[in-house]
């Protein structure tokens, strides 16, 4: 039943954040593969493809704006002693891929990319069956590119701005409270910010937004309160609230800001809620359906993250194809929030985002050794 928990609820959260939370989050940073059983070992695949389009002030449609994607992740845990272990995980936590098509006047040919690869390093010490403390390492490798094209940005129209890859590292601390005999467990991680020092690049329609500098730029810190518990025979109830951040996450090239008094993208901090049931219906195979809500925030916001808020439902199931050997999956479903997206100060509403949403799809393999 562990098994399935984390494959289904790695789904849920890969599809809902990704297109929520400021459109920079993908993945939780979850650190429960320290509790899985013996030395362990998974692999997984998630395709995530959002549905984000709307109408802009002048009347003109607005095509999905939000990319396809996909999201490898790898992690290994190692049983090292009776009461430290270790894990390995590699995964992209961050990212974005928004484009405005040109033939909109008033923001087309808008676009943002970002990419994140992040490698996390944690021990488990286990005090006791009940109480145990881990921590880590995260390396966080990084890049961007923002331009801005359009009537709503005005007389900056045609800026782009370039940010070179960075590496950097944060810290990940934790503690869990179990009682095996009915399969509870609450843990609580935390997931440190982490400051990027990009070199950048800045071009624009002018020469005051041509030059080059070093932006820096905070991956925010999160908690994740997860939890489990027995609620029936083979019946576990499982959830968590998970907060972030985002208003750490600011990007204000040096140019940019000197010409307009304000950064490229100013977001909300989030706090996220999941609940579901997983039931093991006999000795191979088990399912699971789980609800997230995510309140929405301001209406008004950014062109580069057009969503705010939303609510999902995911369905997974996991079958052992051997007694060391277990293939998990899932579907998830998210309602998108409504939004406006936003330019100018004051703000100016540009357009407006309604009845979108995300379809994901994931699949995991698991090795006990």
């Amino acid at each position: 039943m562990k098994t399935l928990l984390v494959g289904a609820s790695a789904l849920a959260f890969a599809a809902a954040g990704s297109v929520s939370a400021g459109g920079i989050e993908r993945t939780t940073q979850s650190a429960m593969v320290l509790y899985e059983t013996g030395n362990h070992a998974e692999l997984s695949f998630g395709f995530v493809s959002p549905s984000v389009s709307g109408t802009s002030v002048n009347g003109q449609d607005i095509d999905n704006v939000a990319s396809s994607f996909w999201l490898p992740n790898a992690s290994i845990k190692m049983q090292l002693s009776e009461t430290l272990s270790a894990a390995l995980i590699i995964d992209r936590p961050f990212g974005a891929d928004i484009a405005y098509e040109d033939g909109n006047a008033v923001l087309g040919g808008t676009t943002a990319e970002a990419s994140n690869t992040s490698i996390t390093a944690l021990l488990k010490y286990q005090f006791n069956p009940n109480f145990s403390a881990f921590g880590g390492l995260r390396h966080s490798q990084a890049e961007g590119e923002i331009h801005l094209k359009g009537t709503a940005y005005g007389p900056v129209s045609g800026y782009n701005v370039d940010l070179k890859s960075d590496s950097a590292y944060g810290y990940v601390l934790g503690a869990a409270y179990e009682r095996p005999d009915i399969a509870l467990r609450v843990a609580l991680t935390y997931n440190s910010k982490i400051t990027h020092d990009f070199k950048t690049t800045e071009s624009g329609p002018f020469p005051a937004l041509n030059g080059s500098s070093t932006t820096d730029v905070d991956l925010p810190e999160s908690w994740n309160l997860e939890f489990q518990s027995g609620i029936a025979k083979d019946t576990l109830l499982f959830g968590s609230v998970r907060h972030v951040s985002h208003s750490q996450f600011r990007l204000d090239p040096d140019r940019f800001v000197a010409i307009t008094g304000d950064g490229l993208i100013d977001l909300e901090d989030s706090t996220t809620y999941r609940l579901g049931v997983g039931r093991r219906f006999n000795e191979k195979f088990s399912g699971s359906i789980a609800v997230a809500y995510e309140p929405a925030g301001d209406e008004l916001v950014s062109p580069l993250a057009p969503t705010t808020g939303y609510t999902s439902l995911t369905v997974g199931g996991s079958y052992n194809i051997a007694t060391n050997v277990t293939l998990s999956g899932g579907v998830n479903y998210t309602w998108l929030g409504d939004a406006k997206p936003e330019t100018g100060t004051p703000d100016v509403a540009r357009a407006d985002f309604e009845d979108n949403s995300v379809v994901g799809v994931g699949i995991k393999i698991a090795y006990k050794f």
